[in-house]
């Protein structure tokens, strides 16, 4: 005999499949939170706050070794010079300050940064300074457009910096490969290094006051500190000096 209770049991299944439910409810209930979560799929990574993906840093001082070091000729070291686009101070000058005098000069002259006159005429050491430079070297019977005894001559940096302000670490360390195969390709007996940015370019130091008329040595040649004629310009008590600097690079050329 049936219990009261399967025909009670059976009339609410029936009317809750004519309510609709479609599914069997359990003994108990099911707490959904605890159910495992559906697997999830590989997380791309987060773009930057710009949108844009950072750009691989270069390696600039890097760069121009490498480009210094593929240039066989003084006219190739130009050319890549002239190719390297990584110094801004090429976007603001007018002109590639690469070199004047004879190459292959006994003497290797290199002055600091170009300023607002070796911009213009695309040479170091013209306007006022220059002229006094060659004074300076005519009077030990040397120039740089000298048959007899010329002097070739550069420049730290190829381009000159705005408003004729001092070259930057970062500008002087990417240039300096490309002033040191200059030297190489060159070859000159004895390097003049006039002023402090040649000093801090080949020699790590600054303060020309101390560091000139000492004879030292750059890329396996003798090197001398000298002040820059423009120095001597503002502070002509300094002129006795130069000469002696000069005399001492006349008796080592004739020494040597």
């Amino acid at each position: 005999m049936e219990s009261a209770n399967f025909h009670y049991d059976r009339a609410m299944l029936e009317w809750q499949i004519e309510l609709g439910a479609t599914e069997a409810i359990l003994d108990r209930p099911v707490n959904r939170y605890d159910a495992p979560a559906a697997e999830e799929k590989p997380k791309l990574a987060a773009p930057s706050a710009s949108g844009v993906t950072p750009a691989v840093k270069v390696d600039h001082v890097a760069v121009a070794e490498s480009a210094a070091a593929a240039a066989g000729t003084l006219d190739e070291l130009r050319e890549a010079i002239a190719a390297f686009d990584l110094c801004d101070l090429k976007k603001g000058a007018r002109n590639l300050v690469f070199s004047d005098g004879i190459a292959g000069a006994r003497v290797m002259l290199v002055g600091e940064a170009p300023g607002r006159d070796e911009d213009v005429a695309g040479k170091p050491f013209v306007g006022r300074a220059g002229d006094l430079l060659d004074k300076m070297l005519a009077a030990i019977r040397m120039g740089r457009a000298s048959a007899q005894a010329p002097v070739y001559i550069t420049s730290v940096l190829p381009w000159r910096p705005p408003q004729n302000r001092d070259p930057k670490p970062d500008e002087i360390a990417m240039m300096r490969p490309f002033l040191l195969r200059h030297i190489e390709l060159a070859a000159p007996d004895v390097l003049l290094l006039a002023g402090n940015w040649p000093c801090q370019a080949l020699l790590g130091k600054r303060g020309i006051t101390r560091l000139r008329g000492q004879w030292t040595e750059v890329a396996g040649r003798p090197a001398l500190p000298m002040f820059h004629p423009a120095y001597l310009l503002r502070s002509p008590e300094y002129k006795r000096e130069a000469w002696a600097d000069l005399l001492s690079l006349q008796k080592r050329l004739r020494d040597g």
